[in-house]
């Protein structure tokens, strides 16, 4: 059987892989993962919902969606400030990803520490909470007052993932913007402050004792395969051991929309069914990537892994 992906998600604080139809196939450290991209790959639609159109689209975009969907998807989502009368408590954060690459956003209570993981950020500390349109307005005010970003390239932060300073200076790094962002005045009259508290993600990401990246997968391809070990995961981002020896970045935005078979099944008649987690094919890996030195900086069923 062929299994739809539709990216990674962190529940609990642990990275798996979804499907279509719900399921989840939980990611362990060091297992052996092996899969092959079958056919085209079709817009995975939007907020849960099929596209209607079932649309081809390209195998370098990440997330893969087709434009009405993109725009649906953007439509719903907090950043598009549609959500005006939205009565749940929200977060303010400030997100570590690299030396000198520190962002602030806005995150649903509720959500815990889910957005940080999805972004991939390596540590990071609450600033306040409070209504959603005050915490908008204060990730605008303090963006502009502390100079960061509202958002950092993917490409820059895998890039820095292999080389870390030591968890203290990562923590001091976040501290300092804490402290000033606690002098900007006004947002505190609409917004509760929260105290620094630093959180590391490095655990959960299995990040100490990366090897040097050497490149990134590119896209996926019809009947191209991706095998390897998994040695860590950050936001939507495989780190894998492939069976040359190279250390590859895979974001897994790529894989929605594919079809995939488990690597080593037939090209033609290949099941997924009955693959447990640590099974992997013997073929090699075939899909484009881009070297390192040219990434630019800024039940009853089987399981597939």
């Amino acid at each position: 059987m062929e299994w739809w992906c539709r990216g990674i998600g962190w529940a609990g604080g642990v990275p798996g892989l979804r499907w279509r139809g719900g399921r989840v196939s939980t990611l362990v450290y060091g297992q052996e993962l092996g899969f092959r991209a079958v056919g085209v790959r079709r817009c995975p639609g939007a907020r849960g919902n099929p596209c209607p159109l079932e649309a081809t689209v390209s195998g370098r975009a990440a997330g893969g969606r087709c434009g009405e969907c993109a725009r649906l998807d953007r439509a719903h989502s907090v950043a598009a400030d549609t959500l005006l009368d939205d009565p749940q408590p929200y977060r303010v954060y400030l997100a570590w990803f690299g030396p000198g690459m520190t962002k602030v956003g806005i995150t649903a209570e509720a959500r815990g520490e889910a957005r940080l993981l999805e972004q991939g950020a390596v540590a990071f500390s609450w600033l306040g909470r409070g209504p959603l349109m005050a915490a908008r307005r204060t990730e605008e005010v303090l963006r502009q007052a502390l100079g960061v970003p509202d958002r950092i390239a993917y490409e820059r932060k895998r890039a820095v993932r292999h080389a870390l300073p030591p968890v203290g200076e990562r923590a001091a790094e976040i501290e300092a913007l804490h402290r000033r962002a606690g002098e900007v005045g006004g947002w505190t009259e609409t917004l509760e402050p929260l105290e620094f508290a630093p959180r590391d993600h490095a655990g959960a990401f299995h990040l100490d004792g990366l090897p040097p990246l050497d490149g990134t997968v590119t896209e996926l391809v019809d009947g191209g395969v991706v095998t390897g070990r998994l040695l860590a995961a950050a936001g939507p981002d495989l780190h894998l051991l492939d069976p040359g020896g190279r250390c590859l970045a895979l974001d897994t935005r790529l894989m929605g929309g594919w079809a995939l078979r488990a690597a080593g099944e037939g090209k033609a008649e290949g099941k997924a069914e009955g693959k447990a987690a640590g099974e992997t094919g013997r073929e090699v890996f075939s899909v484009p990537v881009t070297p390192v030195a040219a990434v630019e900086p800024e039940s009853a069923q089987g399981e597939l892994f």
